[in-house]
Formats: C-alpha cells, sequence, structure tokens
C-alpha cells in the first residue's frame, strides 16, 4: 500500500493524494505557473507589470487543477494540456480586473486592486489584453477549443449581464442567483474539466463526465466563497468579509434570509434591501444572518451541488485521479462548515 503525500498547491489546504498523483500534479502546476508568467510578458514593460499584478497576487489556481486532473484521465503528458490550463487561468484573471471594476473593489487576492492601483481604463485594458493572450494560446489548440472557449465566454458574459439587471418579474430570486453562478463560475470550471480531458484524447464519455463534473463542483465551488464571504473571521480570499453585504449584493444567504416571512427578520430585511456603508450597520447585518437559519440553508444547497458532481465521477473507473476529484468534493464542503 503505497503511503499518501501532502500536496500543499490542492485548494482549500492540504490534502493527501496518491503520491505519483501529487508528484505529477505538482510538476504540472509548476509548469503552468511557468508558462503563464512567460505568456503575460508584454514588449512594454507597464503592460507586464499590469499584467503579472494579479499573477503575482497567487490565487488558488483551482482551474488548471482540475485541467491537470482531469488530464490524467488520458494522456496528461500531452503538450496542449498545459497549454489548455494556462488559457482558463488566463481567462479567469481577465474577468478579475473587470469585475473588480464593476464591483469598486479596493483589494483582491490581499493586495490592492489593478483598478485601485492604477485606474478603470488600465484594469479594463489589463483584462482585454489577457483575454487576447489566451486567444493566441487557443488558436494553437485547434478550432474545437476556440469554440468551447467562445461558448463559455459567452456564458461568463451572459451571467454576468443576468447579475447586473437582477431577476425578471415573477422570476424566483434564488433561482435565477443559482443560474447566475452557472454561467459566471460553473462554465468556466466546465470548460476546464472539459479541456484537460478533451486535450489529453480522453474518450468522449470521459469528457462529457468532466464537463458535468466542472459545472456541478464549480457552483459549490462559489457558493462556498459566498458563504465564507459571511462567516468567516479572516480575509480567507484576500477580500474583506462580508464584502457582499456591505456593496448590496445579495448571495444565497441573504437571497434565503429576506425569504423569510418571520416578522422577527424585520431588521435583517432592512438592512439587506440596499448597501451598508456604515460600519456599525454592516457589523450588525454579518451578525444577524451569520445567526440566521438561511446560512445553513445556504450550506445545504452547496452541499447538493458537491453532491451532484461527486455522483456525475460514477461512469469512471475507480482510480486515484477519481478519488482525488472525489476529494475536491470534500474539501469544497468542508470550507462552508
Amino acid at each position: 500500500m503505497v503511503t499518501p503525500v501532502t500536496v500543499p498547491s490542492l485548494p482549500f489546504g492540504a490534502t493527501d493524494l496518491d503520491p505519483v498523483l501529487a508528484a505529477a500534479l505538482e510538476l504540472g502546476l509548476d509548469a503552468v505557473e511557468a508558462h503563464l508568467r512567460e505568456t503575460v510578458k508584454s514588449d512594454y514593460p507597464f503592460v507586464t507589470e499590469a499584467s503579472r499584478h494579479l499573477v503575482d497576487a497567487g490565487g488558488k489556481r483551482f482551474r488548471p487543477l482540475l485541467v491537470l486532473l482531469a488530464a490524467h484521465l488520458g494522456d496528461a503528458t500531452a503538450p496542449e494540456v498545459i497549454a489548455a490550463a494556462v488559457v482558463v487561468e488566463l481567462t479567469h484573471l481577465a474577468t478579475l480586473y473587470h469585475d473588480d471594476v464593476m464591483d469598486e473593489a479596493p483589494r483582491r487576492r490581499g493586495t490592492e486592486s489593478a483598478n485601485a492601483r492604477w485606474d478603470n481604463t488600465v484594469a479594463i485594458l489589463t483584462g482585454d489584453f489577457l483575454f487576447a493572450k489566451a486567444s493566441q494560446i487557443l488558436a494553437d489548440l485547434g478550432p474545437d477549443a476556440v469554440r468551447i472557449q467562445a461558448l463559455t465566454f459567452e456564458r461568463l458574459c451572459t451571467g454576468q449581464i443576468r447579475e447586473t439587471v437582477g431577476p425578471s418579474e415573477g422570476e424566483d430570486p434564488v433561482e435565477h442567483h443559482l443560474r447566475v453562478l452557472a454561467d459566471k463560475t460553473g462554465s468556466l470550471i466546465a470548460t476546464s474539466g472539459r479541456f484537460g480531458a478533451m486535450t489529453a484524447g480522453a474518450d468522449e464519455l470521459v469528457v462529457d463526465v468532466m464537463t458535468r463534473f466542472g459545472e456541478r463542483i464549480g457552483v459549490a465551488f462559489q457558493l462556498a466563497d459566498d458563504l465564507l464571504d459571511i462567516g468567516s473571521d479572516s480575509q480567507v480570499s484576500g477580500k474583506t468579509v462580508g464584502t457582499d453585504l456591505r456593496e448590496g449584493v445579495r448571495t444565497l444567504p441573504a437571497l434565503l434570509a429576506l425569504a423569510s416571512g418571520d416578522p422577527a427578520d424585520a431588521r435583517l430585511h432592512e438592512l439587506l434591501s440596499r448597501p451598508i456603508p456604515d460600519d456599525s450597520e454592516h457589523a450588525e447585518a454579518l451578525a444577524l444572518l451569520r445567526a440566521h437559519p438561511a446560512m445553513e440553508q445556504a450550506r445545504v444547497e452547496a452541499c447538493r451541488w458537491a453532491d451532484e458532481a461527486r455522483a456525475a465521477l460514477g461512469a469512471l473507473p475507480a482510480s486515484s485521479v477519481r478519488s482525488a476529484l472525489e476529494l475536491l468534493c470534500d474539501s469544497v464542503v468542508s470550507r462552508t462548515a
């Protein structure tokens, strides 16, 4: 029996994995990091500095990791695998630059956001630069990869627009929110799983499984992040705790609390109906929401999506890769505890 080893690069803390797979993942993530830093270089030094701003800030590298894991269901040594992993991370980073402009966020990953360090124009153009770099790599991966990326980008934009506009008349706000998460977060993580299996030459069944898994674990991942934004006592994600509440952004716990008909929730409803710039009111809203049953309801929903992701893996044969993917489901759920 092999003795598990610890892989620090695995998101959400160290997790025991098969040592052979662990070593391969570490090498793969190192290669992704090197390619990522090389890819964002520009002949214009300022563009390199701005593009590396979030690369250097770190991050979970969840999407590249999923590409690498999926690739181990085929030929993980195929050169296109690392390229695909860089594409999904570049796409993710580009959306962060744009998101911070829309949210007027002062910090990202524990450091100044690009819009705060420079200005909105620089942040937007840097995001566009990263999208362009991802497109250059995609061109070498073939027309299927380009088409998949285009469809993914369409969903990313649609999800952002849907969130900005809000639910239509008569639409359930919770269902609307979950659809936004599937588009804004689930779509790119689904593409990560799909790209990994596809570039490794895995058969179509495996590609489909990893696409379904990615979408579902992606929604669970975002639901967990939103719970942490309310429930954690430290800057877990590099963003100030309660940022969504302060800005009046209604994530799942807030939406579930607003759906409550309990008269005792009147004050919480009033606070959740608007942005909360005042520090004392913000602290009050955090305390009320943390104590509300909506938090447990949101945890149950995150677990449901993680369980669906795990169920999708049932079509795969037992292996160290499948076990690692199941560990990702456990990791996502454990973040909400």
